[in-house]
């Protein structure tokens, strides 16, 4: 498994270890840079907790399977690490997957964390098992939705795979939009090639097309295709998913990668907290921490918070998400019910629309908060 060299301790702990399962792609067909990045913000998490002494003078010791964006795998995973005795799980970033994983985790009984997916369905039923971190996507794709509109865009294109989760932003995209009177038409990427995607822009006037699909393909080819049209010169293009976050975008698509608007779940500045912690990150990752590094960071500070109070006690585990209050790398963490979401979630998640400045692709530009 292509993981990082774990972060040595440096504290004193003693004791067996409190064991946390780790779930995240690093593989493919997974989105490996993001996998990275919450797994170096989990791995820097638990150093920290050793290194200040463990739980009760008990190390914490992540337990990491590469999920590999396979909903049956994560679930295989989930039911081993049952077996192995974790207190929680935490991490994923496939949405589809960190579906499969609470759905199993509810199913046993075993706490998980979930980092970085979006899903609002995360579970069938409303479950008292899983929290989140991460906003569900209904709010963040409709905050993506109000800074298309206010940059004036009424014909919206997307360009989208089968999956569960691309539906689901289409869904959310559509309705938002065509409730303040603009329109979406959607493009079926399992039927069009890049050449007829630029067709279809032509031909219905589309001001903006969004891209959801996997990265690189066929993410790349559909960018390279349109900004290689004279007929679409003015086009934005947008990826609300974030494919552009990461390292791999640009240097796949270099000068036009950049001025490509996607969701990130950051504050307009980080506090002194999450300052530290970024350098930290930046030092582990060898680049640039995203939103998801630091996602990962929070869900340990999260967990060691709670195992600190109530033990590595399942059932008091769960039983505590509505009382956390923990001060995470981009604000106050607590969770609550909201309406139409199955799980405990962090409500105050910040959310900003962001892209690569066209001027210096390294430079984020935040382009609109919510």
């Amino acid at each position: 498994m292509n993981t990082p060299p774990p972060l040595p301790g440096t504290g004193r702990t003693d004791g067996s270890s409190i064991r946390i399962g780790a779930l995240v792609p690093l593989t493919r067909p997974g989105w490996v840079e993001a996998g990275r990045h919450v797994l170096a913000g989990l791995e820097l998490g638990v150093h920290e907790v050793n290194g200040a002494g463990g739980i009760g003078g008990r190390p914490l010791e992540l337990v990491v399977r590469d999920t590999a964006a396979d909903p049956r795998r994560a679930s295989a995973a989930v039911d081993e690490l049952a077996d192995l005795g974790v207190a929680a799980l935490a991490g994923e970033y496939h949405s589809v997957v960190a579906r499969a994983a609470a759905g199993r985790a509810n199913a046993l009984g075993l706490p998980f964390l979930c980092s970085s997916a979006v899903l609002d369905a995360l579970t069938e039923k409303p479950t008292e098992w899983v929290a989140r971190l991460s906003p569900p996507q209904s709010r963040g794709w409709q905050v993506y939705g109000d800074f298309l509109l206010g940059a004036g865009h009424r014909r919206i294109a997307i360009a989208a795979q089968p999956s569960v989760y691309w539906a689901a932003g289409t869904r959310i995209l559509r309705d938002h939009v065509a409730a303040r009177g603009g329109t979406v038409v959607e493009l079926d990427m399992s039927a069009l090639t890049p050449a007829d995607v630029c067709d279809e822009l032509a031909d219905h006037r589309a001001t903006a097309l969004l891209l959801l699909v996997g990265n690189p393909d066929p993410a790349v080819p559909i960018v390279k295709s349109v900004r290689g049209d004279q007929r679409l010169t003015e086009i934005l293009i947008g990826a609300p998913a974030g494919q552009p976050e990461f390292a791999e975008w640009a240097t796949s698509l270099g000068g036009d990668g950049a001025g490509v608007p996607f969701l990130r779940y950051l504050p307009e500045r980080l506090s002194p907290l999450g300052a530290r912690v970024g350098k930290a990150l930046r030092e582990r990752l060898g680049e640039a921490p995203s939103f998801v590094a630091f996602e990962g960071y929070d869900t340990v500070a999260v967990l060691a918070d709670v195992l600190r109070s109530q033990g590595a006690d399942r059932t008091r585990i769960a039983e505590s998400w509505p009382s956390v209050a923990v001060v995470g790398t981009r604000g106050e963490i607590q969770f609550s019910r909201t309406p139409g979401i199955s799980v405990w979630q962090w409500a105050g998640t910040p959310i900003q629309v962001v892209d690569r400045d066209p001027a210096d692709p390294d430079r984020l530009r935040i382009l609109h908060a919510g």
